[in-house]
This record gives C-alpha cells, structure tokens and sequence, in this order.
C-alpha cells in the first residue's frame, strides 16, 4: 500500500484529498497543527468506513514540530511514496502593496512558502526510498505572473500581495525542486485547485472541495509517464 503524507489535511481541501487518496488505497497520514482538530477529522473518516489513514501532529512553522513529525512517521513506515504541501493560509486583509503591514507578509510566507521547504527537507529522505516519489505543491493561479500581469484575466483584480506573492513564491520553489530531481522518478509540480469553497476564502469558492481535490489526487498519482516541474490546474498545464 502506498503512503501518503498531507499537511493541513484537517480540513478543506487537505481533508477531501486525503478522504480520495484514502478511497484509491492508499494509506494517508493526516498532518495536522490542532492535534484535536486532527483527531476529529480522523473519526470523520473512520465514521465514513474508511481506515486507512491517521493522524500526525505537525506545525509547518516549527521546524522542531516537523522533525518530531519525521520521527514518529519513521517509526510507521520506511518508506513515503507522496508528499502533498497543502497548509496554507491567506492573511490578514487588506493586502495593498503599498500598504501593507511587513509582520503579514512574515506570517504567510511562514506557511505558504517556508513551510513547504522545510516540511519538504525534512521528509526528502523517505521519498527518496519511493520508487515512484510524488510532490504536489498546493499553488494558486493567483501566484501565476502572467496571471497577475494579464487585465484581461478573471484573477486581474485580485491582488492579495502577501498571499499572491507567497505562491508565486512556491511556484519558483517548485522549479527549482523538480530540476534538482529531473533526472530521476520524482515527479514534482503545483497544482491550482481553483476557486475553491474553503474558510481560506470565507466559503466564496466557486466550485466543491470535491472538484478541488480531484486536480490534486491526479497530480499526486501521475504515472511514469507524468509530467514534472509543470504549473498545472483542472484544465491542465497553466501559466507560471
């Protein structure tokens, strides 16, 4: 059975995506901050008749709380086939750039951006064990610059600066991380769920955390044959 660890999956998309993961068989370990709150999700599940998850304590922010995580899922398993960075958080509100309050910028990209290199660091190890490793980084086309650039796009007026440039930020991270590993079976890419109905976005999303999912569960589970280092949402490739 293959394993699955995804941060912030108490919720949200995290949850959902762990839920169909869980549903494909594999055997998904919940990442979660609120050790409760990650409990409660894990009875959620188990209500649903499925057990093949369970949960892991971990703060993305705290590099001691992600080190405790590693140690405790090595004494689980040897190996993690996938790695999917989802925690994320939106910030304070309003976010003009001219404006805008440094201690925001900080807060969001501890999460969004930090968050992900060195959850990424500390797990790169197990992955590496995995004969088909998989990372998905949890983007946003709101972190896409040709997005942001384009006045005729639909995310034109969106301009969120510290949660745009967090992902835009991720979105280079990515790049980065899958021409490091391109020469191997990694397959790494950020993935834009879409406008999603989720408290990130006070449950405006246009769309289901279900639909939102379904784009992550099919990047976390590329075959050989996928693709790597691409920007992708539930159309298919997109603009970085």
């Amino acid at each position: 059975m293959k394993t699955v660890l995804i941060t912030g999956a108490n919720k949200g998309i995290g949850f959902e995506t762990a839920k169909q993961l869980a549903q494909l068989g594999y055997f998904v370990y919940l990442g979660s901050r609120d050790k409760a709150k990650g409990l409660d999700a894990i009875n959620i599940l188990r209500g649903l008749g499925i057990s093949n998850v369970e949960l892991i304590e971990m703060d993305v922010t705290d590099i001691n709380s992600i080190k405790q995580a590693k140690q405790e899922l090595e004494t689980k398993i040897e190996v993690l086939d996938v790695l999917i960075n989802n925690a994320g958080i939106s910030g304070e509100r309003p976010q003009n750039a001219s404006g805008i309050e440094l201690e925001n910028v900080r807060k969001v990209f501890e999460t969004n951006f930090f968050g992900v290199i060195q959850t990424t660091q500390q797990f790169i190890d197990l992955l590496k064990k995995s004969d088909e490793p998989r990372i998905v980084n949890v983007s946003s086309e709101l972190g896409s610059l040709v997005t942001q650039s384009n006045p005729d796009s639909e995310f034109y007026d969106y301009k969120l600066t510290a949660y745009c440039s967090s992902k835009t930020a991720l979105n280079a991270f990515t790049v980065m991380l899958a021409y490091e590993f391109k020469n191997t079976n990694f397959k790494i890419n950020s993935v834009s769920p879409g406008y999603t109905a989720t408290d990130l976005n006070q449950y405006r999303g246009t769309q289901s955390v279900a639909q939102g999912a379904s784009v992550i569960v099919k990047y976390a589970t590329l075959d050989k044959n996928g693709e790597t280092g691409k920007f992708y949402n539930e159309e298919g490739e997109t603009a970085w």
